[in-house]
């Protein structure tokens, strides 16, 4: 069976006749009814993906954010502020601590792991921390053929779901999702206008900060990727498989993969940015019952990242104006779910507190 295919992962939609339950125990907390916002709704998602049957302490143990990095054939029309070195650069400076999500990851108490997905030139490391599930040399130019083989797609969802079951099985149930790759909002660009339709001018962005002249030319290249896959596949939008296979990038192959087996196995998703989302949206289109295990980090200024959580109804818990990716928003937004834990497990209610309104 194809791991396309929704009955291929088996996720269980979560038990929505347990939220009066939930709820009630959240209200009779010592605040006025609905004073803690989004951290109820966190609360409540975390309590209804381990539910049992009665109120029970809820936990995030274990957390972890695993970097997907990968290459990406669109690249060498230079459209992104930097080479494609830097992909193998920055996997370099993650390992060795010196990047923003090691920085976050260290400060919240959460393990980082780096997986290198399909960049350029191998990387040759015994840090534990890294996982080496290399699909290629990066992907093809997607402006001119399909971006990988039907072949790469399905061993991207493979690969990811390894890397996610090691984790689960280590203890994770809390796992979040960065990943690093030269081009890949472009990449992501054109993988959410081939699952939705959606003119791929409304996606686009500069990125990193391009430069006029490379929007321009990122816009054209795009506008030539979409009508290319239209032309050979007829009509949009596309199934999963034929929108990875046409316009996607091996980390997010990867990623939706990885996502797809921790909503199996009834663990928390944390979704960062635009092109994690994107991965997000290609897992929830393989299988929608995954959504019910997403928790969506943060808004970023990129309008395709607007438009992708507007497309799955996403409400994130900040918008602080991050554009990085690496996982970043992720990390920082991680605090708000152990916040989440301590109200739901701890805080008084009025009957134990001998508060009478």
């Amino acid at each position: 069976m194809s791991l396309f295919d929704a009955k291929r992962w088996s996720i269980s939609a979560l038990n929505l006749a347990a939220v009066a339950t939930i709820q009630d125990h959240i209200d009779k907390k010592t605040k006025p009814v609905g004073a803690l916002g989004q951290l109820e709704e966190v609360a409540k998602q975390i309590a209804l993906t381990q539910w049992q049957g009665h109120i029970r302490p809820i936990t995030v143990s274990k957390p972890t954010i695993i970097v997907f990095a990968a290459d990406h054939g669109i690249a060498k029309h230079n459209v992104s502020i930097a080479p494609q070195a830097v992909t193998r650069q920055m996997v370099e400076n993650f390992l060795a601590g010196g990047a923003a999500i090691n920085c976050f990851c260290q400060a919240n108490h959460l393990t980082l792991t780096v997986v290198d997905a399909g960049i350029l030139t191998p990387i040759l490391s015994e840090d534990p921390s890294f996982i080496s599930k290399r699909l290629g040399p990066g992907s093809e130019d997607m402006s001119e053929t399909p971006a990988m083989t039907p072949e790469q797609s399905e061993n991207a969802l493979l690969y990811g779901a390894q890397i996610a079951q090691q984790h689960i099985a280590a203890g994770s149930e809390v796992i979040g999702f960065g990943e690093m790759g030269i081009g890949n909002t472009s990449m992501a660009s054109a993988l959410v206008s081939a699952l939705t339709g959606q003119p791929v001018n409304d996606l686009v962005g500069s990125g990193t900060g391009i430069n006029v002249k490379q929007l321009a030319l990122k816009y054209a290249l795009l506008q030539k990727t979409l009508a290319r896959v239209e032309d050979q596949c007829q009509s949009l939008p596309l199934p999963p498989a034929l929108a990875l296979q046409q316009t996607g990038g091996f980390e997010v192959g990867q990623i939706a993969g990885a996502m797809l087996a921790t909503a199996q196995a009834g663990k928390l998703i944390l979704v960062d940015g635009f092109i994690v989302s994107s991965a997000a949206l290609l897992a929830v289109k393989i299988c929608p019952a995954v959504k019910d295990y997403m928790i969506f980090c943060h808004q970023s200024a990129e309008q395709g990242h607007q438009q992708v959580l507007n497309y799955l109804d996403a409400k994130p818990l900040l918008n602080i104006g991050l554009r990085l990716g690496e996982g970043t928003g992720a990390a920082v937004a991680f605090p708000l779910l152990t916040a989440a834990q301590a109200f739901y497990n701890h805080m008084a209610t009025f009957e134990s507190a001998q508060v009478v309104l």
